[in-house]
């Protein structure tokens, strides 16, 4: 029987069959031997072939995991040397960002997106929670927004308290499977809770630290009422980069790919090489001098003998 993956928790994991039956599932033995390298073999999002092993029970045997369309990859929190697919076979990536309680670091931002260019998963940024921002937030806000739209990326701005830009989000969802994902606290389970007609936990934020508390344990697909799916991930504290050189990294940033090509030298990193296409621009203003800083740092991060 063929099932799509919809929760995972590390040694089981909810399938769900073409005709709307949910079975627990778990993976045959020879799976953990195949040479994978992922702290999750099987990720939410797969779709897998399954036997049923307890009709009692209502349990199965995951035999088979088909090839994924896409995924999207991060080093896993708990194994620096492995990697831990969030989600696979996705249509698009939401990630929720707020300027406060807690603040997303424009550094968490990027790396996201990087990431999703790296796998080609389209994806949007939400920040939320604009109805706690002061003047000095929004002006913030509002040259953040300006320079992720430059660049191609689709912005909104909303707050679940008044019901700024939620409608807009809904539409977003609508009949594509979306990854859900940000760090603890920024108001993601409070809008799914919106949208669901299951409820999901919410905390509140820690007081003495301003940070989230985890409320989301294991990924987790949810069928939309309207149409489309999204999948909603734990809170992410940092976002580990997987399998991306420094000789890579200026191809995963839109506006820097489309210049490379101009550089004097092949393997021009864009620091201090002659003749780089990248620092010209960035001198002309055409490249924004905040995302070319988050490139350097980033660029700086990556060690070469990880990979």
């Amino acid at each position: 029987m063929k099932a799509v993956v919809y929760k995972s928790t590390g040694s089981w994991y909810v399938t769900k069959k073409e005709e709307n039956k949910f079975l627990n599932a778990r993976l045959k033995g020879v799976f953990k031997l195949d040479g994978i390298t992922s702290s999750n073999p099987v990720a939410v999002g797969d779709e897998v072939e399954i036997e049923m092993e307890n009709e009692t029970e209502q349990t199965a045997i995951i035999t088979e995991i088909f090839p994924r369309r896409n995924y999207i990859n991060r080093q896993s929190p708990s194994h620096k040397k492995q990697h831990h697919i969030l989600a696979a076979n996705i249509d698009q990536s939401l990630l929720f960002a707020t300027l406060k309680n807690p603040r997303t670091s424009q550094g968490f931002i990027d790396r996201f997106l990087l990431t999703c260019e790296a796998y080609h998963v389209p994806s949007m940024i939400v920040f939320n929670k604009t109805d706690l921002y002061k003047k000095k937030d929004h002006e913030k806000l509002k040259e953040l927004k300006e320079m992720y739209e430059s660049i191609g990326y689709k912005v909104v701005l909303m707050s679940i308290t008044n019901g700024e830009g939620v409608e807009e989000v809904k539409l977003l969802l609508k009949d594509v499977i979306t990854l859900m994902t940000g760090h603890s606290g920024v108001g993601k389970s409070s809008f799914i809770n919106s949208i669901l007609p299951v409820k999901l936990k919410t905390q509140d934020i820690s007081g003495w630290s301003g940070k989230g508390v985890h409320t989301t344990t294991f990924a987790e697909m949810f069928d939309l009422p309207g149409g489309g799916k999204i999948i909603d991930t734990p809170g992410m504290k940092e976002f580990g980069l997987v399998d991306v050189t420094k000789q890579e990294l200026s191809h995963y940033f839109p506006e820097m790919k489309k210049l490379i090509g101009q550089c004097q030298f092949n393997n021009c990193l864009h620091t201090d090489e002659p003749g780089c296409a990248i620092k010209k621009a960035l001198e002309e203003g055409r490249i924004n001098i905040m995302r070319y800083t988050s490139y350097w740092n980033i660029l700086d991060s990556i060690d070469e003998r990880n990979y």
